[in-house]
Formats: structure tokens, C-alpha cells, sequence
């Protein structure tokens, strides 16, 4: 028992250097505290019994039976008619009806493959240069094998006679 007591003195002499040794830094830094040591939120809290109001009691949810009590209840809430507000926000978001009608075949291409031909288009041209290269060609191997001018230029008029048929 005399070890427990020898102990517990210890114990608070540790604390009272503590105390000291806090005091003595919170003087350094500037800050004031009471005299004996208590931080400034033991303070606060001591301080606000003495000369703080207390707040008014407001009853939102819960209904007293005390006559004193029922005067401190708070009204209950009416909820906001929103039916006129939701009309008028209606109304302003309402579109204004298109007098102008869109005419589809207007905004319809006259013909529907004309995008395949345009994507053609460039091909075609390269594919009608090389027709007519070898149109030529085919035309100058016939002249050579005729001897005579004349003779290429009746058959040249006989195979377009053929080919127009």
C-alpha cells in the first residue's frame, strides 16, 4: 500500500512539472490564460454559464403537453403552392408553333445515288482516258495491217455502224 501512495505522489509531482513547464511555455508564446494553467476551452466552456443567454428552446418535432412548453413550438411548415410557378414556366417553355412548313423534297437530294456518282465521278474519268487510249491503239494496229487509207476508213465507219446498233 505504502508503494501504491509513493507512487501516486510521484505521479502528481510529474503533473505539477507538467503544468509549470506548460504555463511557463504559454507565457512564451504570448498567449494569456487564467492563472492556474487551464486551457483557454476549459475556459470558454466555464465562461459561457456566467454571461452567455441561453438559447430559446424551439419544439419543431416533438408536441409538449405543457402549457408553457406548447408556446415554444414552432409552427408547422405549409408547403409552397408550386402549381402556378410550374403553369408559368410551362407556358414561357412552350414553343412558338412553326408557321413556315419544311417541304421534304426540298430538303431531299433530287436523286438518291447522286453522292455514289460524285465518289465516282474521278474514277470514271481516269477509267474514259484509258478507253480512249486503247480506242486509239486498237485503231492504229487496224491501219497498219491495211495497205490502203481509204480502205481502214470504211471499215473504222463499218464497226461504228456495228456499234450504234
Amino acid at each position: 500500500m505504502a508503494a501504491t501512495m509513493a507512487s501516486v505522489g510521484r505521479l502528481e509531482e510529474e503533473a505539477l512539472r507538467r503544468k509549470v513547464g506548460l504555463k511557463a511555455l504559454r507565457e512564451k508564446t504570448g498567449r494569456k490564460d487564467k492563472e492556474d494553467g487551464e486551457p483557454k476551452t476549459k475556459q470558454l466552456r466555464e465562461g459561457e454559464g456566467e454571461g452567455k443567454k441561453h438559447r430559446e428552446l424551439r419544439l419543431q418535432n416533438y408536441v409538449p403537453e405543457d402549457e408553457n412548453l406548447k408556446r415554444r413550438r414552432v409552427p408547422q411548415a405549409q408547403p409552397v403552392a408550386v402549381e402556378e410557378k410550374v403553369k408559368e414556366q410551362l407556358e414561357v417553355a412552350k414553343p412558338e408553333p412553326n408557321t413556315e412548313e419544311v417541304d421534304l423534297a426540298n430538303l431531299a437530294p433530287q436523286k438518291p445515288d447522286w453522292d455514289l456518282k460524285r465518289d465516282v465521278a474521278k474514277k470514271l474519268e481516269e477509267l474514259e482516258k484509258q478507253t480512249q487510249g486503247a480506242i486509239a491503239e486498237l485503231i492504229r494496229e487496224r491501219l497498219e495491217g491495211q495497205d490502203s487509207l481509204a480502205s481502214a476508213v470504211d471499215t473504222t465507219t463499218e464497226q461504228e455502224a456495228c456499234d450504234s446498233k
